[in-house]
């Protein structure tokens, strides 16, 4: 059974470590975002700085995904079920679970799980949201 207690702690650790980097690198961005008046010289600084801001935006949303998937992750690894497979309950290959560790997929689900989002007009689901996007 891939579920040892060694097992759960691997990963634990692995979640531990990851939230502790995010916070602390949350924290320090957070000091980025703040203009001061002396910085912005003219049109093309501000639209730098704009620019730089949208892209630190997206990156501390993609933190801020990451983050939820590591608490999930935390809750199934104390809930007992972490490394078994949402759909069909199967444990995940190992190999998955260490390039992927928040995975909730086995690699035959996920497969199942794309083939079907490209039926979709738009081709994917939007992750954040939970629901299609259609743009048609």
């Amino acid at each position: 059974m891939i579920r040892s207690i060694e097992f759960q702690n691997k990963f634990k650790s692995l979640f531990e470590t990851e939230k502790k980097k995010l916070l602390f690198s949350s924290k320090v961005a957070s000091e980025q975002f703040s203009v001061q008046a002396d910085d912005l010289m003219d049109e093309v600084d501000f639209t730098s700085f704009e620019i730089e801001n949208q892209m630190r935006m997206r990156l501390r949303n993609r933190e801020a995904l990451y983050l939820k998937k590591i608490d999930e992750a935390l809750e199934r690894i104390s809930a007992g079920v972490f490394g078994l497979c949402d759909k069909c309950e199967e444990d995940i290959e190992m190999k998955r679970l260490e390039a992927r560790p928040t995975t909730t997929l086995c690699v035959s689900c996920k497969e199942t799980e794309e083939r079907s989002e490209k039926l979709h007009i738009d081709g994917h689901q939007h992750k954040s949201l939970g629901k299609t996007i259609r743009f048609a």
